[in-house]
């Protein structure tokens, strides 16, 4: 009786029972709703085989994908003091801001990091939409000033990538004084004779894209990506008008003169590398002999 037990009996049940398959194994493209088996679908970059649909992707991930050989140095910013409105709606601000630290590993909402793209050197300002939406408050905004300062330092471009739902309501007006903060660390870098692009990606909405987004010298965008200040419903209540198939979408932008290049995913890194070796001051070549000339300058 054992035998059967211990031995006949598992048999049976391993060959009847159902094996249970991992949840995260497949997903489900919400454009053309195919099917993509999850390893494929990281290695094309969270970018539908299918219908070329960009679904949403870490800001980790984003930055490995842009830097060469995927190297960075993430800067670490200042501190700012958590809920000084000691603001509170259906929950606490500050219990908000721990959430969202617990979930994300992060200080807040945005990432500067420091290295090259195809050779040129660059300071990125990403956000995280996985904190509070990306929204922009006082950490976000310094963020953002001591990217300008150290893109200025080092004489290299920057580069912004919203991802955000605008301001953050927590912090009141301290969140809005921040869009003409960044504002004003743009010019910064433009004074300085440096390069300033903007990648737009789903969603840049709200206070971020009637500020430092909607200023780049060159405006870049993934395909799809929902681009604008107010939402749609808002709008056609305001003005009592339907409005157009594809508004607010970066095709629709890309048409009507705000967005300069829509660039899938796959080929953001070529093309930003192609735009700033144009854009970028380059360096006067040194003589090969190292041979001063009698102004002080090498010559051959």
């Amino acid at each position: 009786m054992s035998w059967l037990t211990n031995y006949v009996r598992p048999k049976i049940r391993a060959l009847v029972t159902k094996k249970e398959v991992p949840d995260n194994l497949w997903t489900k493209c919400p454009s053309c709703e195919a099917m993509l088996f999850q390893r494929e679908l990281e290695d094309n970059m969270n970018v539908c085989p299918s219908c070329n649909h960009h679904m949403k992707i870490s800001v980790a991930a984003r930055l490995n994908l842009l830097f060469d050989n995927g190297k960075y140095s993430e800067i670490e910013l200042k501190h700012e003091r958590d809920d000084p409105l000691k603001f509170r709606d259906r929950k606490r601000y500050r219990d908000r801001l721990k959430d969202s630290r617990h979930k994300t590993g992060r200080r807040d909402a945005i990432i500067v990091a420091k290295g090259t793209i195809r050779g040129n050197a660059v300071v990125i300002a990403a956000f995280d939409f996985d904190f509070m939406g990306g929204s922009m408050g006082s950490a976000v905004g310094n963020g953002l000033v001591r990217a300008a300062e150290i893109a200025v330092e080092s004489k290299a471009a920057l580069i912004a990538i919203p991802a955000s739902g605008g301001a953050r309501m927590q912090e009141g007006m301290l969140s809005l004084m921040q869009m003409p903060r960044s504002v004003i660390a743009v010019e910064k870098v433009k004074d300085a004779g440096l390069p300033y692009l903007v990648l737009l990606t789903d969603p840049t909405t709200g206070g971020v894209s009637a500020s430092f987004a909607m200023l780049g010298d060159i405006h870049l965008a993934e395909p799809g990506a929902m681009i604008g200040f107010a939402g749609r419903r808002v709008i056609q209540e305001t003005i009592r008008e339907e409005l157009p198939d594809g508004f607010q979408t970066a095709e629709y932008l890309l048409e009507h003169g705000m967005v300069d290049r829509v660039v899938s995913r796959v080929h953001l890194a070529r093309e930003i590398g192609i735009i700033l070796s144009i854009l970028m001051p380059q360096k006067a070549a040194e003589p090969k002999n190292g041979k001063k000339n009698g102004n002080g300058k090498k010559s051959s």
